[in-house]
């Protein structure tokens, strides 16, 4: 009979930050413990608050599945003499499985035939396979910081203080440290800090909410949404939409309990960003705004318990924030003393990264960088107000508010270079060329700040690549992977037509003097090889998400120089293969290219020689080819790639009956070599929209 399981691990205060992860691992080592096992089992769900983690999975079954397995042994030769008597081999083989010889089989492999056993495996218990997952599963969360605590020798975010861990109605027994498990939970520290015991896993979450305990994050959630959201209305305002601070609330409490308090108004002459800031990085305060997205001198703070006294609540909650906004005040008046420009050189004493300088370095590469790409873009319009916010893009870093708060790099910069009396444009520019921040991010709204962002982390990508510190599996210490795809966004969303291998080029050129000394691993690849194909991964990834992945592989094996014009090919591709038509027109194109990449090497260049074609076949194929390639370098030229694809696809009888009539590969070799350059032309004009071996169209249908 199937029974639920229960594993929680109750804690100290856990980090907020660190309650996804560890949950994420326990379902996945109990899970895949399980799997090894074949124990089967139903839906599984997790729950968390800063004092436990647990993991439920429904539906156990009473013991992991009975299996069958083929056993290979000796060789045939090695297990039986030429007279067909067992050897040694064998009969050890055959001990070793507690079976006889004349149990034994033979199986045919690639290495010949062997020595074979069926044998069964039974399932172990579930109870025996769980004990170990569950000791596994505990052992192997893993934490950004870890800490022991008394003798204990295992570390755990916060030390543990109890385990609960139960089979239907039975105790499994983990240990961690100086824990050991049992049937007893706890409920909400102040409101019902008693033992609770339970007597299945099922009483759960019903027994915990009955203790003032929501351990169901997504429904935590959605009550600490619900709460400030009415908390709000109440007070004339709504929330300021932030779902990073609503995931960190969420995790900070067990029961959401949001109050309003409010602050001075004089400090709405602060820049919001700073207000913003203030509330949600030291205090975890909610801002609110009014209907037109103006910040209210109001907020909501969220307590892990209904208060009391709601007024001495909020005057601590109010008393917090009138210090944390004096310092704001502060570092804001103070760093206006100070003219931006003048902050310029202090970057020259800041590294970015030790072998590729300081980040007044950085900022001298990527604006010349910056002017560069305007030339290409044809935006060179802009050079001036490029230069000039190039220049003053980093100076924020070294001023008081940032150093507090690094998170409103680029908005203080604006801040600054306004009262330094910088132009709209240069300031706006400073600002922009962070964006976008994340993927849900907006993009810059002017040029300007739009390529210097590109010019900053283009500088970055190659930078980082030439001195070998390329990401590697998770990690990503310098956000590689994120500022890729920020210039893919940014050249899409702003149209922008250059050469992406020229830019890297460029990038390169400007970092050479860094990277002089720098050795390199023999064999690898150079770093302008590296980064364009980390450019071809991100894209490959990021394309992947909408369309189908073999048809992005096909275009970007076309090359994705021109970033603008790839994505054009690999809409109108898109549109094409889902045609029922496409199938047999791919399976003709694949055949051209077949050929060309068979024979096409070993024939010497040039265009295909019309006066040799002999067959009425090939000639009418030369002469489809002709027209259509005319037409497709003009469409082309104007990116009308449905267009190309459609005259195109119009050789496809051409090439059908060319196929059908002709033979490639003719014994006069003039005549050989004749038709496989025209075929080679071909593919070469279906080339410029893809590689159209790439795509499986064998799936279309």
């Amino acid at each position: 009979m199937a029974r639920d399981l229960l594993l929680e691990v109750g804690a100290e205060e856990i980090p907020a930050s660190f309650i996804g992860p560890a949950l994420e691992d326990l379902r996945r080592v109990v899970t895949e413990r399980m799997a090894d096992a074949r124990l089967k089992h139903g839906e599984v769900k997790v729950y968390g608050t800063p004092r436990r983690l647990a993991v439920l999975v429904l539906g156990v079954a009473d013991a992991g599945e009975d299996v069958v397995k083929e056993v290979l042994g000796p060789s045939a030769k090695a297990a039986f003499d030429a007279q067909g008597k067992p050897t040694k081999a064998a009969e050890k083989f055959a001990e070793g499985l507690k079976l006889t010889v004349e149990q034994l089989g033979r199986s045919q492999t690639a290495k010949g035939e062997y020595v074979s056993a069926r044998v069964e495996e039974k399932g172990r218990p579930a109870a025996d396979i769980l004990q170990d997952a569950l000791h596994v599963a505990v052992h192997s969360i893993n934490f950004r910081k870890s800490m022991r605590w008394g003798d204990v020798e295992a570390s755990f975010a916060r030390p543990v203080q109890w385990l609960l861990a139960l089979l239907g109605g039975d105790l499994v027994p983990v240990v961690f440290g100086d824990v050991k498990s049992g049937r007893v939970t706890y409920g909400h520290r102040f409101l019902s800090p008693g033992a609770i015991e339970l007597k299945a896993p099922a009483d759960y979450e019903a027994a915990l909410e009955k203790a003032h305990v929501v351990a169901d994050i997504a429904k935590r959630r959605a009550q600490l949404v619900q709460k400030v959201t009415a908390a709000a209305q109440a007070a004339g305002g709504k929330v300021l939409e932030d779902e990073g601070l609503v995931d960190q609330v969420t995790n900070l409490v067990e029961l959401p309990s949001p109050v309003v308090g409010t602050f001075e108004e004089r400090h709405l002459d602060l820049p919001a960003e700073v207000l913003v800031q203030e509330m949600k990085s030291h205090q975890r305060y909610f801002s609110l705004v009014d209907g037109a997205g103006k910040l209210l001198p109001k907020f909501i703070a969220v307590s892990n318990t209904p208060v009391r006294d709601e007024a001495l609540s909020l005057r601590g909650y109010q008393r917090v924030l009138r210090a944390r906004l004096a310092d704001g005040r502060f570092f804001f008046d103070e760093d206006r003393k100070t003219p931006l420009i003048d902050r310029v050189e202090k970057l020259g004493r800041v590294v970015w990264q030790g072998q590729l300088g300081t980040y007044l370095e950085k900022v001298e590469r990527f604006r010349s960088l910056a002017v560069w790409l305007a030339g290409q873009t044809k935006r060179a319009g802009e050079s001036a107000t490029i230069e000039r916010a190039s220049t003053l893009a980093k100076a924020d870093l070294v001023t008081g508010m940032v150093g507090e708060f690094p998170e409103l790099q680029g908005a203080m910069g604006r801040e600054y270079a306004r009262a330094s009396g910088e132009t709209d444009a240069v300031a706006l520019a400073i600002f922009e060329h962070y964006l976008p921040r994340g993927a849900e991010d907006a993009l810059p709204t002017q040029d300007a700040g739009a390529l210097i962002g590109i010019a900053d982390r283009l500088d970055s990508l190659c930078g980082i690549f030439a001195i070998g510190k390329a990401p590697s599996g998770a990690a990503d210490p310098f956000g590689l992977r994120r500022a890729c795809i920020a210039i893919i966004r940014l050249v899409l969303g702003r149209g922008y037509r250059f050469s992406l291998s020229a830019a890297v080029d460029e990038a390169l050129r400007l970092l050479a003097p860094k990277l002089a000394n720098v050795k390199r691993k023999s064999g690898e690849p150079a770093p302008r090889e590296q980064v364009l194909e980390f450019f071809r991964g991100r894209l490959k990834s990021l394309w992947g998400e909408q369309h189908r992945t073999d048809v992005v592989e096909a275009v970007l094996a076309a090359g994705f120089d021109d970033l603008v014009s790839t994505h054009k090919r690999l809409e109108a591709l898109s549109l094409i293969v889902g045609r029922a038509d496409f199938q047999p027109l791919a399976a003709a194109f694949k055949r051209v290219v077949n050929i060309v990449e068979k024979q096409g090497r070993d024939v010497a260049g040039g265009q295909t020689r019309a006066e040799k074609l002999v067959d009425d076949a090939e000639r009418q194929l030369h002469s489809a080819f002709t027209q259509a390639r005319n037409s497709v370098a003009g469409l082309v030229q104007s990116d009308d790639f449905s267009g190309a694809l459609k005259e195109i696809t119009g050789l496809k009888p051409a090439v059908d009956t060319f196929f059908d009539k002709v033979m490639v590969m003719a014994e006069d070799k003039e005549l050989r070599e004749n038709r496989i350059r025209l075929l080679v032309e071909i593919g070469a004009l279906f080339n410029q929209v893809a590689d159209f071996s790439k795509i499986q169209a064998e799936t279309v249908g």
